[in-house]
């Protein structure tokens, strides 16, 4: 069973920082190409960033380019997102996410397709003042 495991989310003062991590299990973590997305109250799936099998290739929303960095660790299964510069509307439950087939290529997904991607339950991250 597919199995994402999200941590690290919490509150934060605007221009802070914080370190999701993501830990995977159930499959192959080194053969999936992954993703973050996240869902702020009231509003759809926003997709964030993705990285490929060997973290070679990344790619991130217009939203948080420059500010969020993604990476993984194949050999602990987990995969980062580390916020910085945090905005009064990064609010949100952020999630890592996959498509259910191996090797994908890093792309941009709009709201229905971050909605068609497997997700673990998500870290809340609050950002206020």
């Amino acid at each position: 069973e597919v199995q994402l495991l999200e941590s690290g989310g919490g509150l934060v003062q605007p221009g802070g920082s914080l370190r999701l991590s993501c830990l995977g299990s159930g499959f192959t973590f080194s053969s999936y190409t992954m993703n973050w997305v996240r869902q702020a109250p009231g509003k759809g799936l926003e997709w964030l960033a993705g990285i490929s099998v060997g973290g070679s290739t990344v790619m991130y929303a217009d939203s948080v380019k420059g500010r969020f960095t993604i990476s993984r660790d194949n050999a602990k299964n987990t995969l980062y997102l580390q916020l910085d510069a945090l905005k009064t509307e990064d609010p949100a439950m952020y999630y890592c996410a996959n498509e259910a087939a191996a090797y994908q290529v890093v792309k941009i997904y709009n709201e229905y397709e971050a909605g068609r991607l497997q997700r673990g339950q998500g870290t809340r991250v609050t950002v206020s003042s």
